[in-house]
C-alpha cells in the first residue's frame, strides 16, 4: 500500500502557529465528498444499527477534516480481518474519508453522548468529544463500527478542540494492533492520517486522525448517562440494543438485564487477568473508558512494564495511583459496581444485581491463575501453583527485573540437576533467592513430567518477546516529527508477531535505555 508509506516534507512539522492558518472551507473543497462513483467504499454495506436508536443517544455531526492530509500508516491485518482488499488505501477517496474531509455513501457521522466517573468522581455528561462514529459495516468478523478520533470538535467537546495529536495517535494506532496480536480483546486501528495543522497541548504539536474499529464503542458511561438523567426508556432501549446485538443469550434468561450485568462482569474479569499477565497498564480506567464488550478501549497514557514494580503508575496525571498496575483489577471491580448502579432501574432487585457481580473475583482469580500457569509453562493445575507464581512475582519485584525479558528467559530454564540457568539467574541481584525458587520450580516441572524443549516452545507462545515499550514508541514518534514514518511501519510489522524470535530485530527486545525512565505519559493527547 504505497499511499500508506508516504514520506512527507520534514518542514511540515516545523510549525509557526502564529503564521499558520487553515481555511476549512477551502480544505473541504479540495476533498469533496465521494458520490456514487466507484471508490474503495462503493461496495460496502452499512447497517448502522446504533444510529437507529435515535437522537437521544447522539448528535449527527460532520467531521472537521485535516487540511492537506497525508498517510502515516495503515494496518494490513485490520483491513484483512474486515475483508477489505490489500490495496484499499490506494483509492484516492480513502485518504479524504479517513482524514475527515469526505464521507463514503452509507456513512452516518455522529457523536454519542455518555457520562461517567473519572478517577472515582462523578464527572457528569461527557460524550464523544473528539471521536466521530462513521457507521457500521458488514464484515467477515461480523458487524464492525468505524470511528474517527481527532476529526474536530463535537457538541460534547467541553471547550476542547476535538483534535488528536500525532504523538498520541501513533501510540494508540500501534498499541491497538499490538494488543490484537497478543490475543488481548481490544478495539482495532485501521489507519492513521496526519496533517501540519498545529494543535496546542503542553507545546505546539501537529494533528492526526486515527480510525478505530470495534464491534461496538458502547461504554459503561453510556448507561450511567441515562440512569443519572432519569431516562428509563432510553436506558432500557440501550440495554435491549446491547443484549440483542452483542449478548443474545441474555435474552433467554429469566432476568435479562441481570444476565447482561453478569456477562459484562465475566468479560471484564477475563480482560483484567490478561492485562496483568502481559504487564499492561491502561492508565485511565474511568467508567467512560470501560467497554461493555470487555475490550481494551481508549489508549491514552498506557504503558507496558519495564522493571517489575507492582505499584507502577504509568499515567503521570494519576497522582494518587488509583490506576496503578496492581490496582487495575480493583478499579475494574469498582467500575462494574458503577455499571450495576446504572442498571438498577432495570434490574429492580439489589440481590439480583449483587449476584450478577459476585463471580468477578472468582473468575478473575481463576483466569489469572490460568494465565500465570501458562506463563510458567505448567500444564496441570496443582495446589501450590498459586504460591509458586506469587513467590516468583515477589522475587521479580524485589530485584526490579525487567518484566518481559525475565518471563521470556524463564523459558530457557534447564530442569536438570545442577544446571545454573545463568540466562535468567543473572537478571537477579539476589541469586540465592533465585536458586531457592528455581529448586521449587524444577521439582514442580518434574511432578508433571515436563520436557524442557516442549515447555520452552509453549512458554514462548505465551510470553512475548516484543511489546510496545514507551521508548520504542517515543523513537517512532521522534522520527515522525521529521516526516519519516519508517519506524512506525517497522514497529507495526514487528508487533504483529510478538512471540517470534525475529533475530534481525533483537535490539527491540533488549533492555530499555536509561533515558526511558524519564519518559512521562499523561492524559494529554
Amino acid at each position: 500500500m504505497a499511499t500508506c508509506r508516504t514520506r512527507i516534507d520534514p518542514s511540515w512539522s516545523r510549525i509557526n502557529p502564529l503564521a499558520y492558518t487553515v481555511d476549512m472551507d477551502t480544505a473541504a473543497q479540495a476533498h469533496p465528498p465521494v458520490g456514487t462513483g466507484q471508490s474503495a467504499g462503493s461496495g460496502l454495506h452499512w447497517s448502522n444499527r446504533f444510529q437507529r436508536l435515535g437522537l437521544q443517544f447522539y448528535t449527527e455531526w460532520a467531521a472537521e477534516g485535516l487540511p492537506q492530509p497525508y498517510w502515516v500508516a495503515c494496518s494490513e491485518a485490520c483491513a484483512r480481518d474486515m475483508g477489505w482488499p490489500t490495496d484499499w488505501a490506494d483509492d484516492a477517496s480513502a485518504l479524504s474519508v479517513f482524514s475527515g474531509n469526505a464521507m463514503w455513501d452509507g456513512m452516518r457521522p455522529l457523536a454519542s453522548v455518555y457520562s461517567g466517573h473519572q478517577f472515582g468522581v462523578w464527572a457528569g455528561q461527557l460524550g464523544d468529544g473528539r471521536a466521530l462514529w462513521l457507521g457500521e459495516i458488514d464484515s467477515p468478523a461480523g458487524p464492525l463500527e468505524l470511528q474517527l478520533k481527532g476529526a474536530g470538535p463535537t457538541p460534547y467537546s467541553r471547550r476542547g478542540d476535538g483534535r488528536a495529536v500525532l504523538r498520541s495517535s501513533i501510540r494508540e494506532f500501534l498499541c491497538s494492533e499490538a494488543m490484537q496480536a497478543l490475543g488481548i480483546p481490544t478495539t482495532r486501528a485501521l489507519c492513521l492520517t496526519g496533517s501540519a495543522l498545529p494543535v496546542r497541548r503542553e507545546t505546539w504539536e501537529t494533528a492526526a486522525v486515527v480510525t478505530r474499529v470495534a464491534p461496538s464503542f458502547i461504554r459503561f458511561g453510556h448507561f450511567e448517562h441515562f440512569a443519572a438523567n432519569q431516562q428509563p426508556v432510553e436506558l432500557r432501549a440501550l440495554a435491549d440494543f446491547v443484549i440483542d446485538h452483542h449478548y443474545p443469550d441474555c435474552r433467554e434468561a429469566a432476568a435479562p438485564y441481570a444476565a447482561l450485568l453478569r456477562a459484562v462482569t465475566l468479560r471484564t474479569a477475563e480482560l483484567m487477568a490478561q492485562w496483568q499477565a502481559v504487564g499492561f497498564c491502561h492508565g485511565v480506567m474511568n467508567t467512560d473508558n470501560m467497554s461493555v464488550l470487555g475490550l481494551t478501549i481508549d489508549y491514552g497514557p498506557f504503558g507496558f512494564l519495564d522493571a517489575y514494580d507492582p505499584d507502577h503508575i504509568c499515567n503521570h496525571s494519576d497522582t494518587g495511583g488509583r490506576y496503578a498496575y496492581s490496582q487495575q483489577p480493583q478499579a475494574a471491580w469498582w467500575n462494574l459496581h458503577a455499571f450495576a448502579h446504572a442498571l438498577q432501574p432495570l434490574i429492580d432487585d439489589r440481590d439480583a444485581a449483587a449476584n450478577a457481580l459476585a463471580p468477578y473475583t472468582v473468575v478473575y482469580e481463576a483466569a489469572r491463575k490460568r494465565c500465570f500457569n501458562a506463563k510458567l509453562g505448567l500444564i496441570d493445575h496443582q495446589a501450590d501453583d498459586v504460591s509458586l507464581a506469587e513467590d516468583w512475582l515477589q522475587l521479580m519485584a524485589a530485584n526490579a527485573v525487567d518484566y518481559t525479558i525475565t518471563w521470556r528467559r524463564l523459558a530457557q530454564f534447564n530442569s536438570d540437576d545442577g544446571a545454573r540457568n545463568d540466562a535468567v539467574r543473572d537478571l537477579f541481584i539476589d541469586r540465592d533467592a533465585f536458586d531457592a525458587w528455581g529448586a521449587r520450580y524444577r521439582q514442580r516441572l518434574r511432578a508433571e513430567n515436563s520436557f524442557d524443549a516442549q515447555r520452552a516452545a509453549g512458554m514462548n507462545r505465551i510470553n512475548p518477546r516484543f511489546v510496545l515499550r514507551n521508548h520504542l514508541a517515543e523513537a517512532a514518534i521522534e522520527e515522525s516529527r521529521n516526516g519519516d514514518f519508517n519506524e512506525v511501519h517497522r514497529l507495526m510489522s514487528l508487533l504483529q508477531q510478538p512471540f517470534d524470535e525475529q533475530a534481525d530485530a533483537a535490539a527491540y527486545a533488549d533492555f530499555p535505555p536509561a533515558w526511558a525512565q524519564q519518559l512521562d505519559i499523561s492524559c494529554s493527547s
